[in-house]
């Protein structure tokens, strides 16, 4: 599916992808769920998270904080607080570094954990969305506060488009575990 331009198939995007991501860990083997993450034998997977991810957990809460991110941002803005999606003293360049700081956060959180805040915080991101209007949301200059993007990229970015990242993550994990076993 193309990236959605329009509210509706924003939020089916972000539905079909989160199922598929959920689909997809259900049926990982309990080896695969329990055994770290290792690229680094693949010199194609070179940018940062293919280090920083060792698990299953880390992938839940990655996704999760960018949630956070998103719900935090939208809510103080609607509410006149000015705020960066991205927070100080991070921005676009040095998003990694936050990146890195929220896998620090999470190292004790456990995976049924991380599950859940997952589930609960797409829940958020969706509830959040449907009540923007396909104008509100892929229309630009609609919120200053968005800088010359249409809100509704933001919305794309932290779902569909992350649960894609993350399925093409859990499947180079999956096929190294495969590949071991053999």
């Amino acid at each position: 599916m193309p990236r959605p331009r329009t509210k509706e198939d924003l939020m089916i995007a972000a539905k079909e992808n989160y199922e598929k991501l959920h689909t997809f860990i259900c049926k990982m083997s309990e080896e695969e769920l329990n055994t770290p993450f290792d690229f680094s034998k693949d010199e194609k997977k070179k940018e940062a998270h293919w280090q920083r991810d060792k698990n299953v957990r880390d992938i839940f809460i990655h996704l999760y904080e960018w949630h956070q991110l998103i719900l935090r941002w939208v809510y103080a803005n609607q509410h006149g607080e000015e705020k960066p999606c991205i927070p100080k003293p991070y921005n676009w360049k040095t998003y990694g570094d936050m990146n890195v700081e929220f896998w620090k956060k999470h190292q004790n959180t456990a995976l049924e954990d991380a599950e859940k805040m997952l589930h609960t915080s797409h829940k958020k991101v969706l509830e959040l969305a449907e009540t923007f209007t396909n104008e509100e949301l892929f229309s630009k200059d609609v919120y200053p506060w968005v800088g010359g993007n249409v809100l509704g990229s933001y919305f794309v970015s932290v779902t569909s488009s992350h649960y894609d990242w993350a399925m093409k993550k859990l499947k180079a994990h999956q096929k190294n575990c495969k590949s071991k076993g053999e």
